[in-house]
């Protein structure tokens, strides 16, 4: 079974789940890259986090095109910012148009849970088949999310 693994990270916390999951799978994995840059530090990356999920931007992704036609099962992982998913996905669900997939997502988040990110994402992807979701408290500082996201993703296929 074919398998992407698509996701955005802003702190590396997604990533470092994504590479676990892209290796327990043999899958292929791709990580969006924006032509706008994100601030870093301090109130200004969750002021301008939060604004970016408010009014629902979609920046231009930068990476070449991906053939979804070649996979039937797309893993999304994406950090929560402001209890969303975050706008590279958004943009990576609009240039898309994902139907008929089996989706799995997953989130990396700071304590704030991830219940409403996989809501809204799962609305934003109405024509697909809905395999799995997991959520991860900062993977970076919680080495056991590493053996978790090794079990989930072992259960998806």
């Amino acid at each position: 079974m074919s398998v992407l693994v698509v996701y955005f990270s802003f702190e590396g916390n997604t990533k470092l789940i994504a590479e676990k999951i892209r290796e327990t799978l043999n899958a292929d994995m791709v990580e969006l890259k924006t032509s706008k840059k994100y601030p870093t530090e301090g109130l200004g990356k969750y002021f301008w986090g939060g604004k970016s999920v408010v009014f629902g931007d979609k920046p231009t992704l930068t990476n070449e095109s991906i053939d979804l036609s070649r996979y039937e099962t797309i893993i999304i992982g994406t950090p929560v910012w402001a209890g969303s998913f975050a706008p590279p996905i958004r943009s990576f669900v609009n240039d898309y148009k994902i139907k008929n997939k089996r989706i799995a997502i997953f989130a990396s988040h700071g304590g704030g849970g991830a219940v409403k990110c996989f809501a809204k994402l799962k609305e934003a992807l109405p024509e697909n088949k809905f395999i799995g979701e997991t959520a991860y408290v900062e993977p970076k500082k919680n080495p056991e999310s590493i053996d978790n996201a090794v079990k989930w993703a072992s259960g998806l296929l």
